[in-house]
């Protein structure tokens, strides 16, 4: 933990989220610096869910499914779930540090700055940024911390500046793009919003994790005597909107499809049609449903893959895991206790017992084994020509 002063009016606090020390420096700072405003490393919607616990009981999971939101609320819930693990070893929950620092604040009548980029567009970023090699390493990455084993050297090293700094340049060897949405932008995101700040004459201690600090003070240094950054601020709030390798395979998919049909018919006949449409119907159902199965998902759900997926597929706008979900949801309807154990998710095989949880991972496993089923479909349908 480190205590960083850019100048009089900007401190920087870096800390560790997970550490007794990080409270009470961030609790000594404050009261010690008595700035204007207090800046917390969390955007809206993480400071609603931190304020208040019980946030998860109004959530509406066919509302998260619809506006596609399923795989964003499964991170949550996993990297949420890890670092709760690790605030157990050290008897302290997560995210204490940023609650003393909003609850003295709002004692000491300061304004509190939400300073954090908006979670679901550094998300979005983030997959826009990624290659499909690299989304399947990180979901490799995030699944992985169920089977790490915490011991104490790993306890004593997270304590330090120097190991976070290292996790984080470990995951951007192995993912570069994603270094670029959840570390490089977050950085300068946060120096503009305290800089903002800066700017309207008040002072202000920022509270940030120990990776974010030594970017965010030479971003905060680097802007000190500009006179104009909100439209780069502007710029990081946007969600990119250009057209990935994805989403063109995703429009050739449907073409060649029906260029294979429509060849097939005038070329060989219609029974030779009609077994293109089955060919296509058994491998890409069956692989989407398959992937209900994996998901421990309601016979119902496996059906509804099956029968979306052939069609889904050829449109996208649509995806086979949002109807399997939906299904699921309403064939398992989730109950007060999955919502309250959503923070007690501590081994892998729990997310396939919880109703909440389990509903996204039919979402995502119906969604993949779709995929599969395509690339699988196209080349066999190629090949009976």
């Amino acid at each position: 933990m480190f205590v960083e002063k850019v100048n009089e009016k900007i401190i920087l606090i870096g800390t560790s989220h997970i550490s007794e020390e990080s409270v009470n420096l961030v609790k000594n700072t404050i009261i010690k610096e008595n700035p204007d405003c207090v800046g917390v490393e969390l955007c809206e919607q993480r400071f609603n869910a931190l304020k208040n616990k019980k946030s998860w009981e109004n959530m509406s999971i066919p509302k998260v499914i619809k506006e596609g939101k399923s795989y964003l609320l499964l991170t949550n819930i996993i990297l949420s779930n890890y670092q709760k693990k690790l605030g157990n070893e050290f008897g302290i929950a997560p995210g204490s540090e940023m609650l003393k620092a909003i609850e003295l604040g709002e004692t000491l009548d300061k304004e509190i700055v939400l300073v954090d980029r908006d979670i679901q567009t550094t998300f979005k970023r983030s997959l826009d940024y990624m290659s499909i090699k690299e989304k399947f390493k990180f979901i490799f990455y995030i699944f992985s911390g169920f089977f790490e084993e915490i011991d104490e050297e790993t306890i004593k090293n997270l304590k330090n500046k120097d190991m976070l700094n290292e996790v984080l340049n470990e995951l951007s060897e192995e993912i570069p793009n994603i270094k670029k949405a959840l570390i490089d932008e977050r950085d300068e995101y946060i120096a503009l919003k305290i800089l903002e700040k800066y700017r309207e004459g008040k002072k202000i201690v920022a509270v940030i994790g120990a990776g974010h600090l030594k970017g965010v003070k030479n971003i905060i240094e680097e802007n000190l005597i500009k006179e104009t950054f909100a439209h780069r601020k502007t710029e990081l709030e946007k969600i990119p909107q250009k057209r990935s390798k994805a989403k063109i395979i995703a429009y050739i998919i449907p073409i060649l499809f029906v260029s294979l049909v429509i060849y097939g018919f005038y070329s060989k006949g219609l029974n030779f049609t009609l077994n293109i449409l089955i060919a296509w119907t058994l491998i890409n159902g069956t692989l989407s449903a398959l992937g209900v199965v994996f998901a421990l998902g309601h016979p119902f759900s496996v059906l509804t893959a099956f029968a979306a997926a052939p069609i889904t597929s050829l449109n996208p706008a649509l995806a086979a895991g949002w109807f399997a979900g939906l299904t699921e949801a309403k064939m398992r309807m989730p109950k007060v206790k999955d919502f309250e154990d959503l923070s007690k998710l501590n081994r892998l095989r729990d997310y396939w017992k919880n109703n909440i949880t389990r509903i996204l991972l039919v979402v995502a496993f119906a969604n993949v084994g779709s995929v599969i089923g395509t690339f699988v479909a196209l080349p066999y349908l190629l090949s009976l020509f």
